[in-house]
This record gives structure tokens, C-alpha cells and sequence, in this order.
């Protein structure tokens, strides 16, 4: 159960210089360097990735993210019309291309996939009836607006729309990442396990893995367990309540199969990878395996099946950041966070990682 945990959100702020946000990823995803919590001796150690089969015993199991970033980002032109009169009563109407439009696509909100949840920009300009030409003669129009500022939007034409977002989408690299995408995005803001499509921002705790660091972890008795959690925008906003407890989260879509579950409820200890990991697993603990989510864990909550977690160095005031602070307690993570600005250590989606034991 959750208990109240009445902290200011201005709690969780700290200072960090913008040279320590990482812009791109290292030339190895295993190089990163990892700051080891130890929550029972509330002391760390600074330690590379490379070295997390250390830490991990026979029987664990790592419970990993296997959500897909897919190129959601796509940039456009507003279509216009207007009316020659063709004689007195037969006007014509021609199509012209105006402004440009970013449409960033959150998820899939029917059955086909051609209607979706999606942020515009000029978003002011851009209302109800709108259409946007994309490349390639990709078109859309703007049917609906969300509570928030969000827009439907409707593609037309036959095919899959990831198809054509493989063609013409952009990898949707994090605002504060200040560059556009590039090829090598599409390789490495993507996990080595990503197999469901359905995410606009990468599980980064699961980046540092490679092939062969499963292998060495396999090789020392530890098992890997893959849940699915399409990872949403919501996920990384800043919190926007005085006080934590006030805040709520965005549903995300989760899915952990049966088999999985039981893999998990066996293991002599859970490793979750990433956040994302540890809501559907605590999620999946309160009796639900698949559907939406918004579960906030803050400061009170009771940990029913994590027992140690991976994960990159988060935003402040972010739900991410309320979370970890949840697992290893609030003033030992602030001190931690204090102690990687210290040490240069990377941070967010291509930086560093932290393991809490």
C-alpha cells in the first residue's frame, strides 16, 4: 500500500551543469560508468557497467524492457485550399503547401493504427480539419484535441503507418539532447532487445546492454525476464504539483505474459531494469498483467517484488527521479545525485547508470 508522503516537489530539484548531459552515446554501450548504492550500509562506490556480474548472485533474475522506440518525430507542411471560379456557379479548388508542421506521435488511439494521439506544432495554428502532407505523399488531417493541447490526428491510404514512418520518421531523441537525429539514432536509441514497437522514448537503463553481457550474466546463474511497456511522453515531464503525493501520472500500455510472471515470482531476487521495469512488475504485483498503467511510486510506497535496480540518472522534479527516491530513500539519493555531479559523472538518456542494491 502507499503511504502519504507529503514532500515538496522542490525536494528533488539539484543543480547540474549542462556539459554533464550526455548528446550522444559512447563508442561502446558497456563503457558507460555505473554508481553502485548499497541501501543497508547507505554508502556507494564508483564502478563501471562492465562490472554489474559482480553484483549479481545465482538465481536472480534481470527483468528487462523489451519496448521498441519507434521513429515518431515527422515534419510536414500544412495543405491549404483555395477556390478559382471555373464560371458562375463552378468553383475549383487547388491545394497548396504553407507552413511547416511537427507532428510528434504518441500512440495509437484505434484498431487500424491510422488514428493517433499526437503533439503538433504550431499547435495553436493547427485546429480541428487541419491536413498535413508529409513525404512521400503521406497524408494526415487533424480530427479531435485532447485535454492537455494534444491533437487526433487520421492518416489516409492504404498500408502499415509503421511502414512509413521507417521511411519518413525521425527518431525521437529527448528535448534536451540538443541536436537533430541521426543514422547512428536509429541504432543506438533503441535497446539490443527491442522487439515490440510502441514506444517515443528508449527504456535508457536497458542502452548499456550488449549481447555479451547477458552471456556473462547468464553464465554466473542469472536469468533475464523481457515485460513490455510503451514507454509515453508523460513518463519524462516534470512534475507540476507543490506536493508529490498531488501528481499524476500518464497510463502507459504494459504487458507482462504468464510465463514471465512466473519467472519472476521464482527468482531468489528481482533486477529491474530501468523504471519502466519496476512499474510493471510492481503493477503486475497488484494483480494486473496487461493494459494500461499509471501507477506513481513516491516516498511510502511498499516495494512487493523489487528487490535491486538499474537505472540512468534522472530529471529533477521528475517522477523518475520520486521513484528511485522511493526505492533507496530520499536524502541517500539526493546525496548520491550530488556525488555523480561531483564526479562528472554522463547523465540522462545516453549518460551514466546507477545500480541500487
Amino acid at each position: 500500500m502507499r503511504q502519504s508522503s507529503c514532500v515538496d516537489v522542490s525536494e528533488f530539484d539539484y543543480h547540474l551543469p549542462e556539459e554533464l548531459i550526455a548528446q550522444r552515446p559512447l563508442d561502446d554501450r558497456a563503457a558507460s560508468r555505473m554508481l553502485v548504492l548499497h541501501r543497508g550500509a547507505a554508502s556507494w562506490e564508483d564502478r563501471m557497467f562492465r562490472d554489474l556480474p559482480e553484483f549479481l548472485s545465482r538465481e536472480d533474475c534481470l527483468v528487462v524492457n523489451d519496448s521498441k522506440v519507434f521513429p515518431s518525430r515527422l515534419f510536414g507542411r500544412r495543405v491549404g485550399t483555395r477556390s478559382l471560379p471555373i464560371g458562375k456557379n463552378n468553383p475549383k479548388r487547388w491545394q497548396y503547401l504553407t507552413g511547416r508542421v511537427e507532428v510528434f506521435l504518441l500512440r495509437p488511439i484505434s484498431e487500424d493504427r491510422k488514428t493517433w494521439e499526437a503533439l503538433v506544432r504550431p499547435g495553436r495554428k493547427m485546429q480541428v480539419g487541419e491536413r498535413v502532407r508529409f513525404e512521400g505523399g503521406l497524408e494526415a488531417e487533424i480530427t479531435g484535441r485532447g485535454e492537455f493541447g494534444e491533437r487526433m490526428i487520421r492518416f489516409e491510404g492504404a498500408g502499415d503507418i509503421y511502414d512509413a514512418l521507417d521511411r519518413i520518421g525521425h527518431v525521437p531523441l529527448p528535448p534536451y539532447i540538443r541536436r537533430p537525429d541521426s543514422p547512428e539514432d536509429r541504432e543506438r536509441y533503441q535497446t539490443v532487445f527491442a522487439r515490440e514497437a510502441g514506444s517515443v522514448a528508449a527504456p535508457t537503463a536497458g542502452l548499456h546492454f550488449t549481447p555479451e553481457m547477458f552471456e556473462k550474466c547468464r553464465a554466473g546463474g542469472v536469468s533475464i525476464a523481457t515485460v513490455t511497456l510503451h514507454v509515453g511522453l508523460g513518463t519524462f515531464q516534470p512534475i507540476h504539483t507543490d506536493v508529490v503525493e498531488r501528481h499524476s501520472v500518464h497510463s502507459e500500455y504494459f504487458e507482462i505474459p504468464e510465463h514471465t510472471w512466473r519467472q519472476i515470482e521464482s527468482a531468489s531476487r528481482v533486477v529491474a531494469v530501468g523504471t519502466t521495469s519496476v512499474r510493471s512488475i510492481e503493477t503486475a504485483a497488484r494483480g494486473k498483467r496487461r493494459g494500461e498503467t499509471d501507477l506513481f511510486i513516491y516516498p511510502g510506497f511498499q516495494f512487493a517484488v523489487t528487490g535491486a535496480m538499474l537505472t540512468n540518472f534522472h530529471l529533477p522534479q521528475s517522477s523518475l527521479l520520486v521513484l528511485v527516491a522511493a526505492f533507496a530513500g530520499h536524502k541517500f539519493v539526493m546525496a548520491a545525485y550530488r556525488h555523480a555531479v561531483e564526479q562528472r559523472y554522463r547523465f540522462y538518456s545516453y549518460g551514466d547508470c546507477m545500480l541500487i542494491l
